[in-house]
């Protein structure tokens, strides 16, 4: 598989070019073709937070620890219903770094293995939809921009751990043991499956949610719309 260096190297070139047709073929503005170019990068790294080895795993959640709370916080905010005041802030910001930065890491590093469900296609989706869901904008097209680019950074680490397995000897190509360990859709572990694909469903609930295309009533609008009672009856003609 690729070295944690030339993932790194891989998804941010990735992103640079991702961020530049941004803004140059697709109008975007250059913050926002920046940002795309970023998360790109940035989530390049995120298979590797199930790594055996330290560095990519310090690397990952220091990241995560860094930018999450500063797209969280205003969510967690309105949920908790607390005072958007500076002090409420300031704390909800540094609790949130702890918690990802130590309590997260604690729980993955403790239930995930090395190249488990984190190196698969509904990873990728997840982190994707999270994403979108988390990205602070009311514009559609800007939090499909992030989610995309978050979703081929992640696709170009997995596409690198594919062509890394493949060996050449001279005039011999084989595969090594770790060949389709990243690109798959399940994993050996069926307990892991069932919460990885129950976690892309819930994420993918939230995400139809916030583009108002699911109705917890199940009843139509139009059906809601027409029985109800006007606010004036019409006094019938004598």
């Amino acid at each position: 598989m690729a070295a944690f260096h030339q993932h790194v190297t891989g998804s941010t070139l990735l992103g640079i070019a991702y961020g530049a047709a941004a803004w140059h073929q697709l109008g975007f503005t250059p913050v926002q073709g920046a940002l795309a170019a970023a998360f790109t990068g940035v989530s390049g790294m995120l298979p590797d937070i199930d790594s055996d080895s330290g560095r990519p795993v310090r690397e990952v959640f220091g990241l995560l620890a860094a930018i999450a709370p500063l797209l969280l916080v205003g969510r967690v905010l309105h949920w908790l219903r607390l005072p958007p005041d500076r002090e409420t802030v300031m704390l909800t910001l540094m609790l949130l770094y702890l918690l990802i930065r130590y309590g997260l890491s604690a729980m993955v590093k403790a239930v995930s293995v090395h190249r488990g469900m984190f190196h698969s296609i509904p990873a990728m989706l997840i982190t994707g939809e999270l994403a979108f869901l988390a990205y602070p904008s009311e514009d559609r097209r800007a939090k499909l921009l992030m989610a995309v680019g978050t979703m081929a950074g992640f696709l170009c680490h997995l596409l690198m751990d594919e062509i890394w397995s493949v060996e050449v000897k001279g005039l011999k190509v084989g595969l090594k043991s770790s060949s389709g360990t990243a690109i798959k859709m399940t994993g050996t572990d069926f307990g892991a499956n069932v919460v990885t694909y129950a976690m892309l469903a819930t994420s993918s609930f939230m995400l139809l949610d916030s583009m108002g295309l699911v109705n917890y009533t199940g009843v139509e609008p139009t059906t809601i719309q027409a029985q109800r009672i006007p606010d004036e009856v019409p006094t019938p003609p004598l």
